[in-house]
């Protein structure tokens, strides 16, 4: 069995890490392993969008740590498909499409890698 890398470990301990510090908060574990197992595919060398997630997790390790996080959710939009929000243009017209392309999102925000890394 050969040694796993330092990113490698890094990832292990975090989920660990976010395991212990989701027991005994509502949907806390289960999430975890979900987000883990989703991910679990990525390629080894698609480096940036896992050290992405692994900040990610640091984050959300430090929310669940935090003494008034009682639950862990996932954020989803409560806006039924007919309502606009707060900023939109008026009804009826185009979101404003910014003044360039845009790379799509994977569904945890982060941009899509075609699998060359470009």
């Amino acid at each position: 069995m050969s040694r796993h890398s330092r990113l490698q470990r890094q990832v292990l301990s975090l989920y660990r890490e976010l395991l212990r510090a989701g027991r005994g908060k509502p949907g806390a574990e289960s999430r975890v392993r979900a987000e883990f197992r989703q991910h679990a595919g990525l390629p080894r060398t698609d480096v940036l969008r896992i050290e992405y997630l692994y900040r990610r997790g640091r984050r959300q390790l430090q929310l669940l740590r935090w003494g008034h996080a009682t639950a862990m959710g996932a954020f989803v939009s409560t806006r039924g498909p007919t309502e606009e929000s707060p900023g939109a243009g008026a009804p009826g017209t185009p979101p404003d499409e910014g003044d360039g392309p845009r790379r799509p999102l994977d569904s945890m925000g982060a941009p899509n890698t075609a699998p060359d890394g470009r």
